[in-house]
Order: structure tokens, then C-alpha cells, then sequence
């Protein structure tokens, strides 16, 4: 049981003692928060399903209880409306019933009845008596009705969402009606779209689109990872691809090694994950801490030039990545600029194993990180620290504060509290750095204990250029590409959430105001 302490004892501990009961706090604190985060699963869950009977409940009260026109709308969406006098809302009900009703009969029906098999006939070989030859007949499309099969449940959830409107706009007439109130007209339909809810006919669009163009890619990726979608099974070319459950989950996983004592797939995922945490925090704090020194000290009273320094630093950033990382990659190359020019002035006696060994290439991209971020941090830097009032620095100033007591009691906490949240951005964006790794090493050097996973794993590769070599060559493995992905996804996210609790600009909003 860890001791608690009054606000005057805990006053009267050292810096060292806080630091051990904050240290000792945190780690009582997890399994409490385990425990919440189940509980308030359960809780979710419970809600949700009391939602879902309330709205059957509702429903069946609303038929009980409906006129005749209310119960012909439960069959044609929109006949209450059209039979009251709102005919917008009546006939925009009845088209998109009518629509549903036409894709479900052509192509709905069909994508639906396939999706379980994901295709039942692959590609066929068939002699063609009127040219002599034999000829590729294609069938059915694995890749095809996977995505049209989501594309038609997303439909289905729309025209099931958009039923219970209609039911519950019967529910809400028949109210108005007993009230003895009037019903919104046409006009008046119209009329709302461009005034109150104009905000609801803006992101209309903008809503659909996310759900076309982010959520149903979203729902499409993670599928794959249950199937066998890969070079050889393509689903249409090749072979089709079928359901494989959660076998690869299971391979990815799997504490297994292979054949010559190559690590196993799990013991790769957790070194890749390991190396990209360690990455991304790296490339976070140093560019941060850095880049506000430089900030610093090109504000300092006294320097001349200012402009001129940070255009120098800004070149970097004017300058494609995909040029300026790819000339440096090869002037750190073993043939390259700097070991010609080290052996040539006889500073070392052989070349530096800048991309040849692995912790030379992790240092070393870490290091060239740092020149291409401190100039952004930099520029956010200096537009912060030009509006931290100066009398604050003054007041402390008179009470005795060194330059690094001003840092550490005013000039970090702003910093912190304006930029958390693109500390938490950065940190997210750092972990998917596909530029700097792909461009600078590839991967490399290459992980021979990792040669049986997917891939070729090099010591500098993030999850993010794991996955994209999973997925390239003529073995492209998507499935285990989508495993990763789902796997990246979860990672990010429980860190995002986390952090994103506890920063200052979220807790303590209000102590900048």
C-alpha cells in the first residue's frame, strides 16, 4: 500500500523523493486502470445493447400504436410523408428505397452471396479450336467482390439507418398531429437546409466522402488480413484468394522460429516495434529540444543577422527530401564524400560503417533527422517565444532566477502547453517516417535473423517500410501487410490516447488562459 502524504508533507519532500512517490504512483495506478478500461467495456457494451432494444422497442410501439399510413411506411419509405403533404421528404424516402431495391436485384444480391466463398471459379485454361491455341478464360474476381461485398453492407447499413428515420418521422407527424400543430412544408424543408441546418447540408458531402474514401478502405484492409491475399492467389490473374480465419494473426504472432534458427515472426514484429518506438522518440525530442535552442538563440538580444540564419536553416526544408536524403545517402556511403575525404586528410585508416553496421546506421539517421527537422521546429519555436510576455522573465529576473531556472519554470511549460499536441502529432508521424529510412538506408544493413520473416528486414527498418517491402516483389504477401497494419494501428493509437490524457494543454486548459 503505497503511503499518502498531506499537500505540506509532500511540500517537504526532496526532488528525489517526489520523483519515487510520482515513480511509485504510476505503476499502483496500472492495474486500477486495466480494471477501468474493462469495466468501462463492459459498460459500453451494456449501453450499447440498451440502445438497440430501446430503438426495437420504439419501433414496435411506433407500429402498434401508428395509423394506417404510418404502417404502409414501414413497407415504403416515405408514404406517411407523401400521404401528410411533405412531399420532398416523401419522395427523397421512396427514391432511395427504390435505388436500394434495384442494386440489391442487379449487383447487390450477387456481391452479397459471393462474399462468404470470396469466388467459387478462378481462371481456366480452354483450347480455342478457331485459332489453334489455348486461351486464359477469367472468372470470378476474389479482389472484385471482396470490395463490392463491403461496398453493398456499407448500403445495407445506409438503407437500414435510413428506414428508421422514415419510421421516425412517421412517429414524430402523428405527434404534431395530436398536438393539433402544423407540419413543416416543403418551403419550410428548404428552407431549414440553407439557415438552421445549413450546417448539416455542407458536410453531407464531406461525410460521405470519409465514409467512400477512408472508412470503407479502413473496413477493406482489415479484412484482407483475413485472407490469403497474396502474389500467387491475386484473387482474378492467378488464383482467388479465400477466408483463412485468424491464421495470420496466428503466423504473425507465432513465437516460432524458422528453419536455421531465423527468428520467428513475433520476436521480428517486437525488434521492428522496439527500434520505432525508440525512432520515433528520438527523432521527436531531438528535433524539439534542438530546434527551440536554435529558436533561442537566434532571438537572443544581441544577435545580428537573424533573417539571414534562418533562411540557412529553412534551405533544408525549401529542398525536396527525395533529393537532398538520396545525396546523402551516398556521400555517408562507404565509397562516399566523407569516408573519402576522412582516409584522404588520414584521420582513419578504413572506412566507416555508416550503412554497413547497425548502430552506426541508427545513429547516423537519427543525426541526419536532426538537420532536416530542427529548421520546422525552429520556425513554430519562434512564433511562441515572441509571445511569452517579457515581464515574466523580468519578474523572475529580480527574484534571483538564472538563465536556466527562466528555461525550465517559463519558457519550457509555454512551449509545452502550445505545442503538446503537435508533440503527440510528431511523435505519430515519426513512427510512420517512410522518407527518411527508405531514402537514407532502405532498411539497411540487413537482418539476418530476421531473414524468414516477410521481407527482406533490414536494422534501420520501421514498421512503415517493413510493411512496404512486405507488400512489393513478385511474393507480395498483402495479407500479412494488413496484419501489420492493424498491428501499427493499435500501437498508435493506445500511445495517442494515453498521451494524449495527460498532456498539459488538455489537463490544465485553463492555468494559460
Amino acid at each position: 500500500m503505497m503511503k499518502q502524504y498531506s499537500d505540506l508533507e509532500y511540500l517537504r519532500l526532496s526532488k528525489w523523493q517526489r520523483f519515487c512517490h510520482k515513480l511509485i504512483a504510476f505503476f499502483c495506478a496500472i492495474p486500477h486502470a486495466i480494471a477501468s478500461f474493462f469495466i468501462n467495456i463492459g459498460k459500453a457494451v451494456k449501453t450499447f445493447f440498451l440502445k438497440v432494444g430501446a430503438e426495437f422497442k420504439d419501433i414496435g410501439l411506433t407500429f402498434v400504436q401508428g395509423d394506417w399510413k404510418t404502417k404502409a411506411s414501414f413497407l415504403v419509405m416515405g408514404f406517411g410523408n407523401l400521404a401528410n403533404g411533405q412531399i420532398l421528404r416523401g419522395l427523397l424516402f421512396l427514391l432511395f428505397e427504390v435505388v436500394f431495391i434495384v442494386y440489391m436485384v442487379v449487383a447487390g444480391g450477387y456481391w452479397m452471396s459471393m462474399l462468404p466463398s470470396l469466388g467459387k471459379q478462378g481462371p481456366t485454361t480452354e483450347y480455342d479450336p478457331v485459332y489453334d491455341t489455348y486461351k486464359t478464360f477469367y472468372h470470378d474476381n476474389s479482389f472484385k467482390i471482396l470490395l463490392y461485398g463491403v461496398l453493398t453492407i456499407f448500403f445495407i447499413v445506409a438503407f437500414i439507418y435510413t428506414w428508421r428515420i422514415n419510421v421516425k418521422q412517421c412517429k414524430i407527424i402523428q405527434d404534431i398531429k395530436k398536438r393539433g400543430g402544423k407540419l413543416k412544408s416543403d418551403k419550410d424543408d428548404l428552407r431549414s437546409m440553407v439557415d438552421e441546418q445549413f450546417y448539416k447540408t455542407l458536410l453531407a458531402l464531406p461525410l460521405t466522402g470519409i465514409l467512400i474514401f477512408t472508412v470503407m478502405p479502413i473496413v477493406f484492409m482489415i479484412l484482407v488480413a483475413f485472407t490469403n491475399y497474396d502474389g500467387a492467389h491475386n484473387g482474378y490473374a492467378n488464383n482467388l484468394f479465400t477466408w483463412v480465419g485468424l491464421d495470420n494473426f496466428n503466423t504473425m504472432l507465432s513465437w516460432k522460429g524458422g528453419a536455421g534458427g531465423t527468428q520467428s515472426y513475433a520476436a521480428t514484429f517486437g525488434e521492428i516495434l522496439a527500434w520505432t518506438l525508440m525512432w520515433a522518440f528520438l527523432a521527436t525530442f531531438t528535433n524539439y529540444f534542438l530546434g527551440m535552442f536554435v529558436a533561442m538563440m537566434i532571438n537572443k538580444k544581441g544577435i545580428h543577422l537573424k533573417k539571414m540564419w534562418r533562411t540557412i536553416l529553412v534551405m533544408t526544408i525549401a529542398i525536396p527530401q527525395f533529393i537532398s536524403l538520396l545525396y546523402v545517402s551516398k556521400m555517408f556511403a562507404r565509397n562516399g564524400l566523407i569516408n573519402l575525404a576522412l582516409l584522404d586528410w588520414g584521420w582513419i585508416k578504413e572506412p566507416l560503417p555508416f550503412w554497413e553496421d547497425a548502430t552506426w546506421a541508427r545513429v547516423s539517421v537519427v543525426l541526419i533527422n536532426i538537420w532536416i527537422g530542427i529548421p520546422h521546429l525552429m520556425l513554430i519555436a519562434t512564433g511562441i517565444l515572441m509571445n511569452i510576455p517579457a515581464d515574466l522573465y523580468e519578474s523572475a529576473r529580480i527574484d534571483g532566477a538564472n538563465a536556466w531556472q527562466q528555461y525550465i519554470k517559463i519558457t519550457l511549460p509555454y512551449m509545452l502547453f502550445i505545442t503538446g499536441p503537435y508533440l503527440l502529432t510528431s511523435f505519430t508521424g515519426n513512427m510512420n517516417n517512410f522518407n527518411v529510412i527508405y531514402l537514407l538506408t532502405g532498411g539497411a544493413p540487413t537482418n539476418v535473423a530476421a531473414s524468414g520473416a516477410a521481407g527482406s528486414v533490414g536494422h534501420t527498418d520501421l514498421l512503415i517500410t517493413w510493411l512496404f517491402k512486405i507488400t512489393t516483389g513478385a511474393e507480395s504477401q498483402y495479407y500479412l501487410a494488413s496484419v501489420v497494419g492493424i498491428l501499427v494501428f493499435v500501437v498508435v493509437a493506445l500511445i495517442s490516447l494515453v498521451v494524449y490524457n495527460v498532456l498539459p494543454s488538455i489537463k490544465n486548459e485553463e492555468d494559460f488562459q
